[in-house]
């Protein structure tokens, strides 16, 4: 029997879309953009990948934001291990036919054939590591390859950045007849600054495209399923698409949200809303979450959270009620930085915002109890 977490959307026709753009346009990068958690990643494995496989493409996936302070050798290990499955199969019959033979037995007779030359070995550089694994993968099958970068931000964001992102371009513009890429960003701010900085290596390279969130197909598959587990229960479609934007179109958070609902056979997409908001596991999630930065940086959150102006002489007046605190405008800056590194944070054309629109609810919540 299926379950709410079987519920899944594919958009293979938006893949299509994407792999006709790349194709359209040799050496010039895809760049979508969209928070966090709202199905990027599954798009890239579920959608785009099987496109690309179809098309004769060899997809290759890294994310970048596992290995902050080494984004390219992630890169590089990922090509590696691409390059790994295609010359050692998985199959025990394969392996034995790609076993070079050293020796051959003729009617008790032995030849030596010798050892098989070897290429030589891949650069040490990341940078000529990244161009030498490109080339042979392209080689060894024998087709385009289609490089799946998640969170590409984060190239901007290691120590030697603007390197590292000259380096991709590099390789991407010359083997533009071999390689294929798409870049993921959470970060509009980071994304922005990494593809639209004048005079930067990525300036104006990749198109940007803001990726789109899924639509009432998702929903619809969330209340035809509670209405076979409930029947004679139904989730309102227009209650739905409200708490769907309440939460930030997060289709995993809608799905447990709907899966908390189903066990507690409520059809109130509010109240399902505010009873997962205030259950103790969440609460004790979002305290913890809190508990791991300091007290001025909780009173920054909560002044972004109320709409606030972080910098002006209201706020650094309020922040000082805050035990030992001693704020100044550049101290509410570096804590803006350090919420933004950690995930708290967001910046957009409309402002800097806390990442999850529930944690900022459940600040202001507790801010005045």
């Amino acid at each position: 029997m299926k379950t709410f977490d079987d519920l899944e959307v594919r958009r293979p026709a938006l893949a299509q879309a994407y792999l006709a753009l790349l194709a359209a346009q040799p050496g010039r990068p895809l760049a979508l953009f969209a928070p966090r958690r709202v199905g990027k990643t599954f798009f890239l494995d579920h959608d785009l990948a099987p496109g690309a496989r179809d098309a004769g493409m060899l997809p290759v996936y890294a994310d970048l934001w596992l290995h902050k302070t080494a984004p390219i050798e992630a890169l590089n290990h990922a090509l590696e291990e691409a390059l790994d499955d295609l010359q050692v199969p998985a199959s025990r019959a394969a392996k034995l036919a790609r076993t070079p033979v050293k020796k051959i037995g003729l009617l008790g007779a032995s030849i030596d054939l010798g050892e098989e030359p070897q290429r030589r070995a891949l650069p040490e550089s990341p940078a000529l590591r990244l161009d030498a694994l490109v080339t042979r993968l392209a080689a060894r099958h024998k087709g385009q390859i289609l490089l799946m970068l998640d969170e590409v931000q984060t190239l901007g964001e290691a120590a030697d950045g603007v390197t590292l992102v000259a380096s991709l371009r590099a390789v991407l513009h010359k083997r533009r007849g071999e390689v294929r890429a798409v870049f993921t960003g959470s970060s509009q701010e980071g994304l922005a600054r990494l593809m639209n900085t004048a005079g930067a290596p990525m300036y104006q390279f990749a198109q940007i495209i803001d990726f789109p969130f899924l639509d009432d197909a998702f929903l619809r598959l969330l209340a035809d399923h509670f209405s076979t587990v409930h029947p004679g229960k139904a989730l309102a479609l227009a209650d739905l698409r409200h708490g769907f934007s309440k939460i930030g179109f997060k289709p995993a958070l809608m799905r447990d949200v709907v899966k908390a609902m189903s066990a507690e056979g409520v059809t109130d997409v509010s109240q399902g809303l505010r009873n997962y908001m205030t259950s103790d596991h969440q609460v004790a999630v979002w305290r913890a979450l809190l508990s791991s930065v300091d007290a001025f940086d909780q009173g920054v959150l909560e002044v972004i959270a109320r709409g606030e102006p972080p910098l002006s002489q209201a706020t650094l007046q309020a922040l000082a009620a805050i035990p030992g605190s001693k704020p100044t405008i550049s101290r509410v800056r570096s804590s803006i930085e350090k919420l933004k590194r950690g995930g708290f944070l967001s910046k957009t054309a409309a402002g800097t915002h806390l990442d999850d629109p529930l944690l900022a609810e459940f600040v202001l919540q507790r801010a005045a109890q």
